[in-house]
């Protein structure tokens, strides 16, 4: 497929390739299905695997709102920003997802132009809240755990504020192209939209968003986490060594040692393909890609929105118990021996 930087294309056709036809508009990603960008049995395993997203998302995320609601003991401040994250996931799978999914069935984004920047728009806030609170839920443990601020007491309104900052920042990040920098188009297939990262516009200034988003939204929360989680794990090795006496502490760092591990994979996996490839396509204008590669990146971030809430929510014995009890599966999970030892571990999150 070849670049069309140069190109000019009608307003509601955005795939930047130029294609053997003299009337491109008849392919518009609004009006037909794209079977020229891929096979039936592409267009329909994506469709089965954003139907998985929204299912088992939906289903997850919603589960650990009502438990929250179910149960008092879940209603901890150190919590706020897990159900914060778990509603960013609910917006992703129930928007982003679902919209994916009846898109890739029929092989075309058949809500319309409007519907698409609002589906861009609504998929991209929740992504960034999404984000964020990963972020945050590192500061948190940071700041609880390490204790930088000395005898600071982190307080429920201290937990509402950090939630407060992923929605505000989500906004600052997804807002722009509503408003004429950068603008949400259908990306890769053409059955979902997201961020313009092909075209090369001075109208919408495409490529000093991308640049803004990077910095922003990933260079900044990735370096958040690093640095939280490994001051985490430096001030939890020097508990464990003095109590090298003690199996449980020695066993709670090398849990929360994984976990962590376990986390920040968890962040990469998700936003590192979508960094990755925008940079690529504003670092290789005219360079030919195929608009199926283009897709992965958005799957593995609406993909977040299940296995965020395994990683943060499920392998928090306190979340898994009261989910259990809700769905009337069992009485619940004792504490381990682990936790009983070392407490903070527990506000960790997975211990």
């Amino acid at each position: 497929m070849r670049s069309t930087r140069g190109m000019e294309l009608p307003e509601d056709f955005w795939i930047p390739v130029v294609l053997d036809t003299n009337n491109i508009t008849t392919l518009s990603p609004f009006l037909v299905p794209q079977d020229h960008l891929g096979s039936l049995g592409v267009f329909y395993s994506m469709a089965a695997f954003t139907f998985f997203v929204f299912v088992v998302g939906t289903g997850i995320n919603a589960l650990t709102i009502a438990c929250t609601i179910q149960y008092k003991k879940l209603r901890s401040h150190l919590n706020y920003i897990l159900v914060n994250l778990a509603i960013a996931n609910l917006l992703v799978s129930c928007v982003g997802a679902f919209t994916a999914c009846c898109s890739f069935t029929c092989r075309y984004f058949i809500f319309g132009p409007t519907a698409c920047k609002m589906e861009g728009f609504m998929a991209t806030l929740g992504g960034m809240v999404s984000l964020w609170s990963l972020a945050v839920i590192a500061f948190e443990r940071w700041l609880v755990i390490c204790k930088p601020l000395g005898n600071f007491v982190f307080k429920p309104d201290h937990a509402l504020a950090c939630c407060a900052f992923t929605w505000v920042f989500a906004l600052i990040a997804s807002a722009p192209p509503l408003f004429g920098w950068s603008r949400y188009i259908p990306e890769g297939l053409q059955c979902s939209c997201g961020p313009d990262w092909y075209t090369t516009n001075n109208k919408y200034n495409n490529e000093s968003y991308v640049i803004f988003l990077f910095c922003f939204c990933f260079a900044v929360p990735l370096t958040t986490i690093v640095f939280c989680y490994s001051q985490l794990l430096i001030t939890l090795k020097m508990a464990a060594k003095a109590q090298a006496e003690s199996a449980s502490t020695q066993k709670a760092e090398r849990e929360v040692t994984r976990m962590v591990v376990v986390m920040v994979l968890g962040f990469l996996v998700c936003w590192v393909p979508y960094a990755s490839f925008a940079l690529w396509i504003i670092n290789n204008r005219g360079q030919s890609f195929d608009l199926r590669m283009a897709t992965i990146p958005a799957c593995f971030s609406k993909a977040s929105a299940v296995y965020n809430p395994m990683i943060y929510i499920l392998l928090n014995k306190q979340f898994r118990s009261c989910m259990l009890m809700m769905l009337g599966m069992g009485g619940g999970e004792e504490e381990s021996s682990t936790t009983q030892s070392v407490t903070e571990v527990s506000k960790v999150g997975p211990a």
